[in-house]
């Protein structure tokens, strides 16, 4: 129970680890989409503040009382203006003058054309360039270091940044309470588990949580009805068995004691003793079926394949079926191909299956009425079919005739049944061979079993498995 504990704990840590690295990731990627688009729309609307500020410069320059003398600063009052700005101001008056990142040229285009608005490399690093031409001559250049016109992009950037940290803190314990809720019916699911394991078959799951999770909830209640169905007939089963051993051996025991404390007339010896020994045949039959059913399932159950003639095999078994009718007064009837038709089978299993066939349908026939056999090869592999004209099955007995004593506990004490394990048999022996069992209704009104038998390899014995 520990072990499964620390899982759903590693689950709800996990989940939790995963969704705060998916909100890291996001985090990331979003700093690095933004910053350029923030820090390109900074230094535009940087620019456009310049360029206004380098209109309002050339303006003030122009309308002032007299003109600088000297071609590198401006005036004091308007140099301390443009300083809370972090800008620096020149005043061109020839194309010969020297402004930090800007050539010949690019003075020569602004006294010639009026304005500029470039980027330049400077000692300082790279700045933002605005000129303007003055009106009595010469020109005005604004320049602007390009780490302060994107410095307000930084800055929101990392206003952004601390924001979306500020959340993924906030959404890890709502990430935690929301992983322990989604696990919550995980957690039901395993201790639901659990007392399964322990026996218990009372268990039922609330359906919460995704459908997912909702579809364990079901997965795990037919689970338990369907345990609990099947321990029934087990227990059903073992005691019907247990009746049918205890019968015959109750007769055989009565018997024997009745011979040994010689109680038993001379002329009773003879049928004592037959009726000792059809108690004790009928004990080994059922012991017979109990063992086969048993090594069904276990692997020194082997198939021994080879090739077989289907129609002596069915002439076979209709000679023998149709003795056992005659003396119980029931009709015979035999659809068995009139050529040869090899197949790669085990014989000893295909004759068992077609025996517990007949005898289930002998069985329930009453006098005067029909058993078939048929045997036909098809494109598949073979089918045998047994019909009789007895009671026959509901659709409710159709659904459950292969089932270990289903049958019998169903009708005992009803109609004439075996020891319940016959058709058992003939399910799992089908399987076995690779093939199916079904039943239907017989067109003569009872029953039809029909077992289907694909052929087997010729190579090397198997298990059933």
């Amino acid at each position: 129970m520990s072990n499964s504990k620390h899982h759903s704990t590693s689950l709800v840590t996990r989940t939790v680890l995963l969704t705060s690295v998916v909100a890291a990731i996001v985090v990331i990627v979003a700093g690095v989409i933004s910053y350029p688009m923030l820090r390109s729309a900074e230094v535009t609307q940087s620019r456009a503040t310049l360029a206004r500020l380098a209109d309002l410069t050339a303006t003030a320059i122009d309308r002032g009382p007299s003109s600088p003398s000297d071609d590198q600063i401006l005036p004091a009052a308007l140099a301390a203006t443009l300083q809370s700005e972090q800008v620096t101001g020149y005043v061109v008056l020839s194309s010969d003058a020297l402004v930090p990142g800007m050539s010949t040229v690019d003075i020569r285009q602004l006294l010639n054309h009026g304005t500029i608005s470039i980027q330049g490399d400077t000692r300082r690093g790279e700045v933002l360039i605005e000129g303007r031409v003055l009106a009595n001559g010469g020109a005005v250049v604004l320049q602007q270091p390009l780490a302060v016109a994107g410095g307000s992009a930084q800055e929101g950037l990392l206003r952004f940044l601390l924001a979306l940290v500020i959340g993924l803190l906030i959404a890890i314990p709502i990430g935690f309470f929301a992983a322990n809720r989604m696990v919550r019916p995980l957690r039901a699911a395993r201790d639901a588990a659990y007392e399964m394991q322990g026996g218990s078959r009372e268990v039922r799951l609330a359906l919460e949580g995704p459908s997912e999770v909702a579809e364990i909830a079901i997965a795990l209640n037919s689970l338990s009805s369907a345990l609990d169905i099947s321990e029934r007939r087990q227990r059903e089963f073992l005691l019907s068995v247990s009746h049918e051993l205890r019968t015959p051996l109750t007769a055989v025991k009565g018997y024997a004691e009745a011979l040994a404390d010689d109680v038993v007339a001379p002329e009773d010896v003879a049928k004592t003793g037959a009726t000792v020994a059809a108690e004790a045949q009928r004990l080994d039959r059922l012991v017979s079926d109990l063992l086969d059913l048993a090594r069904l399932g276990a692997v020194d159950f082997r198939v021994h394949p080879s090739t077989v003639d289907i129609a002596e095999v069915g002439r076979d078994a209709a000679e023998v079926w149709g003795s056992r009718c005659e003396r119980e007064e029931v009709g015979f009837a035999s659809e068995i191909p009139e050529q040869s038709a090899l197949v790669i089978t085990d014989p000893m299993r295909l004759r068992q299956i077609i025996d517990n066939l007949a005898e289930n349908a002998l069985r329930v026939s009453p006098a005067g009425s029909i058993v078939v056999l048929a045997m036909r090869s098809v494109a598949e592999g073979i089918e045998v079919e047994v019909r009789d004209s007895g009671p026959g099955l509901t659709e409710d007995d159709m659904s459950i005739a292969f089932e270990p004593g289903a049958l019998y506990e169903r009708y005992r004490g009803v109609r004439p049944v075996g020891t319940g394990l016959g058709l058992a048999l003939v399910g799992r022996l089908a399987q076995g061979l690779g093939g199916a069992a079904r039943v239907t209704t017989a067109p003569e009104g009872g029953a039809c079993f029909t077992v289907f038998i694909p052929p087997l390899s010729l190579e090397v014995e198997s298990d059933i498995p």
